[in-house]
This record gives structure tokens, sequence and C-alpha cells, in this order.
């Protein structure tokens, strides 16, 4: 019975080892063809999957980079340093020597070209102090560029090149954005040369986040770093969703927190610089803050929606108005404004020289006054650092 036991197990091992051999050199006797696996249907189903989108439907990566990449250019910028004011001390020279012409100092960052008349949109902080601007674009070709105008409140400046024939991007619609789309950035990080990188919305509205005076980021997992300052964030149609602007680091380098100002602001700012040279917005001199449940409660102020007045400027517009410390703003011109940052935007929207209504809520209930906003000054430039 072992004999019988052995010769079974003995015959089954070299009918298993045959198959294999079979298998390995003359796949083509079995039925089969060489290469072929069982994982074979399985990868087939994940790389044909893009072919399942209906026709006309969303683009891949590829299409979106080519479509926008051209009109995405590197901004390189140079600052002349100033002289060391102990270089004329005799006892300095004597000390430390004579001293060189001291080195320009030079900066990075990205832009993009918006028209074809070579208007191109970037960070004010990109180019913010240069004594000279060079435009490299993507197909080799240079250009020293014209600032334009800047706008330190949204941090955007408008550059412009002298040259033909520009690659120049498609403006899309920001405020169609969702969480969770998808996203390009495209730039010049680290001066490496143009990058893209990929990633969705992360969040929309961000504020108080003591960047720029104005906020209301894009905010994104797309890697931005350094030398991304400027450039275009853009969605799976290669169409401009924002202006690539800072990122939140503890490294310097990408930590998947980035922000982008979106295309609805930086074309508000980009037709009133080239058609003003300037961005004018409106003033009535308050000082708000956002109205608590214990602060509504604290002035007796029915609710919590609105913004509540802590100071008013003497002689301001809104001084002149009857607008008073306690009263609380619902509304300026028509728009609901729910906080601090909502007022400020509705304030500075509103036409300089032309009156305007805002619904003020009292004790005595909810009144419309009747405010002639002044012209906003720009602040003194604060210390930020961007990306």
């Amino acid at each position: 019975m072992k004999r019988l036991w052995l010769l079974f197990a003995q015959s089954v091992t070299l009918l298993v080892a045959a198959f294999f051999v079979v298998a390995t050199l003359k796949p083509e006797w079995l039925g089969r063809h060489p290469g072929m696996a069982s994982v074979v249907p399985v990868f087939e189903a994940v790389t044909s999957a893009p072919a399942s989108f209906p026709e006309g439907g969303m683009p891949s990566f590829r299409t979106a980079a080519q479509a926008a990449s051209a009109a995405v250019v590197s901004i390189n910028t140079s600052k002349a340093s100033a002289p060391n004011p102990h270089s004329a001390d005799p006892w300095f020279r004597f000390f430390f020597g004579e001293q060189g012409p001291a080195q320009p100092q030079t900066g990075l960052g990205s832009g993009v070209i918006v028209s074809p008349a070579g208007y191109i949109l970037t960070n004010n902080h990109v180019i913010e102090e240069a004594d000279a601007i060079e435009v490299v674009l993507n197909d080799g070709r240079q250009a020293i560029a014209q600032v334009i105008g800047t706008d330190p409140e949204t941090d955007l400046a408008i550059l412009k090149i002298g040259l033909s024939d520009l690659p120049v991007i498609t403006l899309g619609n920001s405020d169609g954005l969702a969480i969770g789309d998808p996203v390009l950035a495209i730039g010049n990080p680290f001066g490496v040369g143009q990058t893209v990188t990929s990633g969705i919305v992360s969040a929309l509205g961000r504020t108080q986040l003591g960047i720029n005076t104005f906020e209301n980021f894009i905010q994104t997992d797309a890697a931005i770093n350094p030398g991304n300052s400027g450039g275009a964030l853009v969605d799976m149609h290669g169409h401009l969703m924002g202006i690539n602007t800072a990122i939140y680091s503890r490294s310097g380098g990408s930590m998947g927190i980035g922000f982008a100002i979106p295309t609805s602001t930086a074309r508000n700012v980009l037709e009133a610089i080239v058609r003003d040279g300037q961005v004018t917005r409106g003033w009535i001199g308050v000082e708000p803050q956002d109205l608590t449940p214990e602060m509504a409660e604290s002035f007796g102020i029915p609710g919590t929606q609105g913004v509540i007045i802590t100071g008013v400027l003497q002689n301001g517009p809104a001084a002149q108005a009857g607008i008073r410390p306690g009263d609380v703003i619902t509304r300026v011109g028509g728009q609901e404004v729910g906080n601090v940052a909502q007022l400020l935007s509705a304030v500075a929207a509103l036409t300089p020289g032309t009156p305007a209504t805002l619904d003020v809520l009292r004790r005595d209930g909810l009144s419309t006054v009747e405010v002639t906003p002044g012209r906003r000054n720009l602040p003194v430039a604060g210390g930020q650092q961007r990306r």
C-alpha cells in the first residue's frame, strides 16, 4: 500500500512539473499566449477606466496642463543692494579692508499672461521694490516687464511685456468651484523650471489668515513652494481659477496647505488697474468687530446677525451719517454682511462719493442709514511672509 501511495505522489509531482515547464516554454500548447496572467483583466479595467468618460467629459491632466502651461511665465527680479554706510570710514577699511560693490538681491516668482496685449497677473510681493523685472516665457523668449499697477491689499500686480504672438490663459469662473474639485498648480518653484502639481480644492473663502487686507482664498493641497507665487491654479479644462499666493509651512516647503487668490478678485483688480492705473475702494471710517451672543446681550441687540461697530472716526463718512458705537450693520447696499471680512469687502466695493444705504440694527429696531463713502487710502505695507 505504501508503495502504491509513493508511486502516486511521484506521478503527480512529475505531472505538475511538466505542466509548469510547458506553460513557461510552450504556452501555446495550452491555448494561452505568452505573458498572459490572471491579473491582466484587472490591469485592463484600471487603464481603460478613463475611456469610460462620455465624449466631451472631464479632460485629462495632460490636456489641462498643455492648455495652461504656455501662458505661465517665470519672473526674475533684481534689486540693487544699499552700500555699507561704514565703507567710507578709514577705521572700518583698516579692520575690514576695502569692500567691493554690494551684490544685487534677486528673486524668483511666476506670472500668468492674461491678454494678447502682454498683460501679466502676478503677486505684488513678487515684484515689490524690484529695480528690474525679467519675464521668461515657456518657449524660451525673454522680455523686460513694465509695472502697470499694484494692489498691495489683495497682493496682486499687473505687468506688461512687449512681445507678440503671446499665449493667453482663459479666465475661469472661480465662483463655480466646489470643495473636492481637482486643480493644478503651475509655476516655477525654487527656480527649477516650470512645474505642474495636482491636488483638489480643500476649502473655499478662507479669511482672517493675516496675509492680505482683503482675503477670500481658495485652499488647495496641490504642492505650492517658494517660486510658485504668482503662478496659476487651473481647473481640469486649463482655465485660470486663481493666482497662487501663500502656503502654510513650518519648514519653508509645501505641507499640503496652499492658498490662491480667486480669479473673480483678480479680474476686478486687473480691469481697474488697466483702466485707471489703480484700484479705488470705498471707506466709511468705522472699527468693526464680529458680533457674538455675549456682545449682543450686552448691547441689548436682538439676534447675532451682522457686524457690531465698536468705534467711529470723528467727522468720517459713517459719523456724518449718524452711525455710532453699538450699532450693528446687517446690510451694505443690499448685500448681507455676517462678519468683519464681508463688511470690509462690501464697503470697499462702494463707489467713493456715491451715496449708499446701510441697514443698521439698534435697541429700538432696524433702520436704514444713507452714507456717502470716502476713498480708502492704501495702508502701510506689512511684513507678512508669503510664498
